[in-house]
């Protein structure tokens, strides 16, 4: 009778036989393959280096190093970011929660606020074109079509009959008065990209995503980047308690009470840290607090679907360490909104999604999470106080639904003509270019901007991806991809009606928005893949047998 060990060599050296070996023609294709490969990247490297020092050199004579270095660096991104767009995409998604960070670092030039687009517009002009080549379809889910052809009409409108007649006729100004200097038509083409200027991302996630391991690697890459920025977080609070940084400690009057960039902790930019008043906004690492706040609640939604759901209990793990740390930070950030919807997110994830009855994973990292908790609580109870008081007190002094029903009423007095008061009138960033209003709720700003035709449009919109969204949800057999998909349609469904500040005219919510409805959307047809594969490996099985 053979031994064991001679059975198991046999078998391997029948695998071992059944592999194809590759003839002398086809090694050799590969290799002149792999040399042209190289020689390609190689090429593309030098032209791209010396294309950014070029142009770097220019801007260093108009502008300084501050515009040199952005440039140059920009110019070699973005030749990669086009000739590797599933490269750049990544990168993209792992750059947006460092950009303030390295924005501060670098120099804080004003360019350096859109290094991410870097990444992101060369990587959508690379898909794009492979998409015409292939006869791929460029706008998904096409069901969003024709209410995305109504608003951008609504739009368009907007720009041409509110902003355009604005430049070409501007406000009278009154006798002694400087006219201001403004740029209309500049407003309105940068509120368009704000309002819909990463939609295509929808696409740009469906196509990234081939199989079930590039999922599964966005995913982990998403874990570890919340573990790192939390990491970060946490550090940044205790630089700030133990006296490293001072933050705002020695300012006065109303300094006490407004963040600063010149309090800056290392991370992130401005930041507001006064012990002695109880307040504090932390930024993490995002240019401003508010920032931080909902990258922490957006990563809730990302976390919990990885620590339930990964297959792999070292993932798992990762996903649920993540989930703690996003607890703990939305705890010490001083953000009031995150501490009420991190904990009121997880919760409505546990119930829509069912994973109550699989609560006991959780157990022990909450176990440990209430274990630091509570050692905080007992050592520093002024700060837990002033963190319950910072949040029932806002709540009482300024109710939500009433604050919100107040933008309405008050924008809605101010209604002119049915097309706004123009693109960009009520956008941030588009406040270099001309006087705009700062407006703290969504839909009232969408209202001031591009009047209620506008704004219906928008809410079809993103109520027709909801739905799309929701029926590709339904469809998915697969277990992890379904408590995934479910995971990602609540946040899907909790953005795209939430009025409550305006996460989705800024980072990170305005890119995780359409990026994770295509990674939904993609999540059904990888389930259909995984049933053809299991279905060919059963009919293989049947027939050995």
């Amino acid at each position: 009778m053979p031994k064991p060990q001679n059975k198991k060599k046999s078998v391997k050296q029948q695998s071992n036989s059944a592999t194809p070996t590759l003839t002398l023609k086809e090694r050799l294709a590969q290799k002149r393959k792999a040399a042209r490969t190289r020689k390609e990247l190689t090429s593309l490297l030098i032209a791209a280096i010396f294309g950014g020092l070029f142009l770097g050199l220019i801007l260093f004579f108009v502008g300084g190093i501050k515009a040199a270095v952005p440039g140059a660096l920009g110019t070699i991104i973005m030749t990669f970011a086009y000739k590797y767009p599933r490269l750049a995409l990544y990168a993209f998604i792992i750059y947006i929660p460092f950009g303030g960070t390295i924005t501060y670092y670098i120099g804080n030039s004003p360019i350096l606020q859109l290094a991410k687009d870097a990444f992101y517009i060369p990587a959508l002009i690379g898909i794009w074109q492979t998409c015409r080549k292939q006869r791929l379809p460029i706008i998904l889910p096409q069901g969003i079509k024709t209410p995305l052809f109504i608003l951008l009409s609504f739009c368009m409108l907007t720009l041409l009959f509110v902003n355009g007649m604005e430049q070409l006729n501007p406000a009278p100004v009154e006798l002694f008065q400087k006219a201001p200097q403004e740029l209309p038509i500049g407003m309105g083409i940068l509120g368009l990209k704000v309002l819909l200027g990463y939609l295509p991302l929808i696409t740009c996630a469906y196509y990234l995503i081939r199989n079930q391991q590039d999922f599964f690697l966005l995913s982990r890459i998403q874990v570890s980047v919340i573990i790192i920025c939390c990491a970060l977080g946490l550090i940044q609070y205790l630089l700030l308690l133990t006296g490293i940084c001072q933050g705002t400690r020695g300012a006065t009057g109303d300094a006490l009470f407004k963040a600063t960039l010149e309090a800056r902790c290392y991370f992130g930019g401005s930041l507001l840290y006064s012990p002695s008043q109880g307040v504090i906004r932390l930024p993490g690492t995002f240019v401003a607090p508010w920032q931080w706040a909902w990258f922490l609640i957006s990563s809730t939604f990302f976390a919990f679907a990885t620590g339930f759901s990964d297959p792999t209990i070292r993932w798992r793990t990762a996903g649920l360490v993540s989930l703690a740390l996003v607890f703990i930070n939305a705890v010490i950030s001083g953000q009031r909104i995150a501490l009420a919807l991190v904990p009121t997110c997880f919760i409505l994830l546990l119930i829509i999604t069912g994973k109550i009855g699989d609560l006991k994973r959780f157990i022990p990292i909450g176990l440990g999470l209430a274990l630091i908790l509570g050692i905080a609580i007992v050592n520093y109870p002024e700060i837990a106080q002033e963190r319950i008081d910072s949040l029932f007190g806002r709540w009482q002094a300024s109710p939500p639904h009433e604050f919100i029903v107040q933008q309405f009423e008050d924008t809605w007095k101010e209604q002119r003509g049915f097309f706004g008061r123009g693109l960009g009138r009520a956008t941030n960033s588009a406040r270099s270019l001309g006087k705009t209003r700062l407006i703290e709720t969504y839909y009232p700003k969408l209202l001031y901007e591009i009047g209620v035709l506008g704004t219906l449009g928008f809410l079809a919109l993103v109520s027709t991806l909801t739905i799309i969204c929701f029926k590709k949800y339904r469809t998915i057999n697969n277990r992890n991809f379904r408590s995934y998909a479910a995971a990602l349609w609540v946040f899907i469904l909790f953005i795209s009606y939430n009025t409550y500040y305006y996460p989705l005219d800024v980072d990170p919510v305005a890119a995780y928005y359409w990026f994770f409805a295509g990674v939904l959307l993609k999540l059904s047809v990888l389930d259909k893949q995984e049933k053809i594969l299991e279905n060919s490996q059963s009919t293989k099985n049947k027939k050995k047998k």
